[in-house]
């Protein structure tokens, strides 16, 4: 096993001065770095970081000059700045850490900590559906099974409420109230913990009460798995049936969106009908406008672009 951390101090037999062999100081920096977010699907962004770490490194030590070769070496593999940041950043929280229990040399996890990420020039504009788009999916499932009522009412809930995945099967009977007179899911729990209430449309009730009432659920968790059958099996269900979910209707209509693009979808079409962009921030749960701003791809116009009409017409 790799040797990740230049000791200070080591015991009679070079093992941590915690006690335990090499493995089981690379489980407890894990630990640590995994320990530091509540996110599941940071926690396996995080995790799957350091393995892919691990594995490139091979016996060399951990330090700053093999994070710079790591880094050089995503990039050369063409992966986006914002991927390759997030590799990054369970990295250098996994120095800071060992430095802090003393299983690593200050200097060198400060000199960690000082690598860079990559800058991102520009802006990448993110896939959504139009309109008519968002509703062919919708009608895309079949509403007379029970299946369909739930694969309607997930649909719904992703296009209209702009939920994450993890947020969309965390949703329980009880999170759906009523407040000033309409619907919402209240004390939705979304990145870095910030707390917000999520308006539901009418026709995404809708949606949601056909599936909770021939599932026959009246508490705990909204969205559960259905046998072939059309029984509703286990308490909840997982974000990977979610895009699989997804990808089922939208690849039959021959639009290769995924959940997360529906999310997209939500705050574009919000946008396009006038929706302020503070507004758009709460649905979204973002924490500053500037990332709703870069959310819907800045300020370009596509869909009448500035070179449409640029008078050459070749015959």
């Amino acid at each position: 096993m790799t040797d990740l951390v230049q000791r200070p101090e080591t015991g009679p037999e070079g093992e941590p001065p915690h006690g335990g062999g090499p493995s089981e100081v690379v489980a407890r920096l894990k630990a640590l770095v995994l320990d530091t977010v509540s996110s599941e699907h940071s926690r396996r962004a995080y995790g799957k970081a350091l393995d892919d770490f691990l594995a490139f490194l091979g016996p060399r030590p951990f330090t700053r000059a093999s994070l710079q070769e790591f880094r050089s070496h995503m990039e050369s593999l063409g992966l986006a700045p914002s991927s390759i940041n997030l590799r990054l950043a369970p990295l250098r929280k996994r120095a800071t850490g060992a430095a802090e229990n003393g299983w690593m040399d200050p200097t060198i996890a400060a000199g960690i900590a000082r690598v860079r990420g990559v800058r991102r020039l520009g802006i990448r504009v993110g896939k959504w559906a139009t309109a008519e788009e968002a509703t062919a999916l919708l009608q895309a499932p079949d509403a007379s099974s029970v299946k369909g009522k739930r694969d309607r009412a997930i649909l719904a809930t992703l296009i209209g409420c702009a939920l994450r995945r993890g947020e969309l099967v965390g949703l329980t009977v009880a999170d759906l109230q009523q407040r000033d007179g309409r619907a919402v899911f209240v004390d939705i729990a979304g990145k870095g913990g910030r707390i917000r209430t999520v308006p539901v449309p009418d026709w995404v009730e809708v949606a949601l009460r056909a599936w909770l009432q021939a599932a026959g659920i009246s508490e705990g968790r909204i969205f559960r798995a259905v046998s072939r059958w059309g029984s509703v099996v286990g308490e909840k269900l997982s974000t990977t049936a979610i895009l699989a979910v997804v990808a089922e209707y939208a690849g039959d209509l021959g639009l290769g969106l995924t959940p997360h693009d529906l999310r997209r979808t939500c705050a574009r079409l919000c946008r396009l009908s006038g929706g302020a962009l503070e507004q758009i921030q709460f649905l979204l749960g973002h924490a500053s406008v500037q990332t709703t701003e870069r959310y819907l791809g800045g300020k370009q116009e596509l869909q009448v672009a500035v070179n449409d009409k640029l008078g050459v017409a070749p015959s």
